[in-house]
């Protein structure tokens, strides 16, 4: 049942071959994906659709297929103001911007392009979104961005974020990926494109700053001015993603003490650190590929990393080394809630419901309510945008909260705030994030948490997802009355898309894979190792014999 780590992990990209860059270029106009088999079809998962070129399932068809589909969707809604692009550095992004910018501009969207054709992280496509559409209530922006995320290097992705600036939720993904499917089940017949070169001089193709908007207007987030005096000194890696050229800029604009240990850009990764499988993947929450800056974290009082766009964060701290992602989103929650006077007073605390139950116990002592909803950062959108979340955070890393003032910021996850916010911490109370963390398990407990796998055929993994909490014939949780069953959210309905059972020193939840035959067990402890291993057996045990 538990995940089997690479002999690699940790080890050189180069001990592991390379991505073939031309050939998978080659591979993203060559290969022509067959809508009839479900893996080479348009499908949007809680981040956009992805793929590998070499597969079939990440194509130039693809990606002007979505384009199309998302300019009908804009027409259908009356979307008629700039879309905001943005890609990454991953070796696919280039191409899939200018397939995506021919479609646009054959279809007369007004694109804003980035200035100089520097990368640009997910986040400043949203904030651009937001600040465009304050106070207006016609002519509204939406955007494009162009990245499948941390995934490896021959990876590919896009995805959509509307008016509110956050990941469209599933009604508008649908809705895009079935009309993407149909124009290529038409093979294109009824896709608008106009060649490269006759886009980019289109009257309706413009540039955008987002790199001097998004640093400009981080002083409403980020408390520069105690970084500064206090002079903590910071260390960033970037992992060769979009924000490569942002930290620079925001140490210069801001006066601190912020070190870039590498500007690097490279499709292939070689630069980085394998992942527990082996595999390159630029994850800033994974021990495995966060060695490079592990080996630093002396150097600076403080050190973080963000993944390819730069939506997802990782901590590392003299004191603990790279912090558990649900460690640092505890520890951000607490020192936010303190430390925002200016926020709504009723503002409330978003987090997953497979994020840590440490999150509900710091929550209830500041106090504020809670806001839990199913995996993807959809469902914080709509509370950051009317400033009725202050903090909206995921288990794996991603996270963006307010403004300082208490307005919107982003509405989709932010990877650099967050460890801008680590040394605006350790400035403001002498504490890095892990002693703050620390603090806090003598107040609410030490949890133990960790994700296990388990075998699933496609039929088991669609009643996981369908399970309810009356199929669950349990009463008791590792020795303790059980005092809730989920297969929702409880605050908006949302549907888990499997199952979560809580008790007062533990919990677990269970999923279906999406890309493998396998579903997935979260659980925490507060009781230790051996409640921990408990509640593993007993999840995995009530699953199979409900799904049997």
């Amino acid at each position: 049942m538990s995940t089997r780590i690479s002999p690699l992990a940790g080890h050189s990209a180069l001990e592991a071959p390379l991505v073939d860059v031309p050939k998978l270029i080659d591979a993203y106009y060559g290969i022509q994906p067959d809508p009839a088999q479900t893996a080479q079809r348009v499908a949007f998962g809680t981040s956009g659709h992805r793929g590998v070129s070499f597969e079939g399932s990440f194509n130039e068809a693809h990606v002007l297929a979505i384009t199309q589909a998302i300019c009908h969707y804009r027409q259908g809604q009356g979307i008629d103001g700039p879309l905001f692009i943005g890609i990454d550095t991953h070796a696919l992004s280039g191409p899939a911007f200018q397939s995506a910018l021919e479609v646009l501009a054959a279809n007369d969207v007004h694109v804003m392009i980035s200035k100089g054709g520097e990368y640009t992280p997910t986040p400043a496509v949203s904030h651009a979104v937001l600040v465009h559409n304050r106070g207006r209530a016609t002519r509204l922006a939406d955007g494009i961005v162009i990245s499948p995320s941390h995934n490896p290097p021959d990876s590919g992705g896009v995805k959509y974020n509307p008016p509110n600036g956050g990941p469209a939720d599933s009604d508008v993904t649908k809705w895009i990926e079935n009309q993407a499917n149909t124009l290529l089940m038409g093979r294109l017949r009824e896709v608008l494109r106009i060649p490269l070169q006759q886009a980019r001089r289109a009257s309706t193709t413009r540039e955008h700053d987002y790199l001097g908007n998004y640093v400009a207007d981080l002083k409403q987030v980020i408390d520069f001015e105690a970084i500064r005096a206090s002079g903590v000194r910071m260390g960033v890696d970037p992992l060769g993603g979009a924000g490569v050229h942002y930290w620079a800029r925001i140490a210069d604009t801001y006066g601190i003490d912020l070190k870039v240990v590498s500007e690097q850009v490279d499709p292939t990764f070689k630069f980085m650190s394998l992942d527990w499988d082996g595999r390159i993947r630029m994850d800033p929450s994974s021990p495995y590929a966060m060695q490079s800056l592990i080996r630093l974290k002396d150097q600076y009082d403080v050190a973080f990393a963000s993944d390819t766009d730069h939506d997802r964060h990782g901590i590392v701290t003299r004191s603990a080394g790279l912090m558990p992602a649900n460690h640092y989103l505890v520890a951000c929650i607490d020192y936010l809630f303190r430390h925002r006077s200016d926020w709504n007073s009723a503002a409330a605390v978003g987090k997953t419901m497979v994020s840590s139950a440490m999150i509900d116990r710091v929550a209830a002592a500041l106090p504020r309510p809670v806001y839990e909803v199913p995996v993807g950062f959809k469902w914080f959108a709509e509370g950051l945008f009317k400033g009725e979340l202050g903090f909206g955070g995921e288990e794996s890393a991603g996270a963006s909260f307010l403004q300082r003032d208490g307005s919107v910021w982003t509405t989709d996850k932010d990877g650099l705030i967050p460890g801008l916010l680590a040394g605006e911490m350790l400035a403001r109370t002498g504490l890095d994030p892990a002693q703050h963390y620390a603090q806090l398990t003598q107040q609410h407990g030490a949890p133990l948490a960790s994700r296990m796998d388990a075998p699933a055929s496609p039929a088991q993994k669609q009643k996981l997802a369908r399970m309810t909490p009356q199929q669950l014939k349990i009463t008791t949780l590792a020795g303790e009355p059980i005092q809730a069953v989920l297969d929702r959210s409880p605050v908006n309905g949302g549907l888990l898309g499997g199952i979560k059972v809580t008790a007062a020193s533990g919990w677990f939840a269970a999923r279906p894979s999406g890309t493998e035959d396998i579903y997935k067990i979260y659980a925490e402890s507060f009781l230790g190792e051996v409640h921990l291993q408990q509640l593993f057996n007993e999840a995995q045990s009530v699953v199979d014999a409900t799904i049997a």
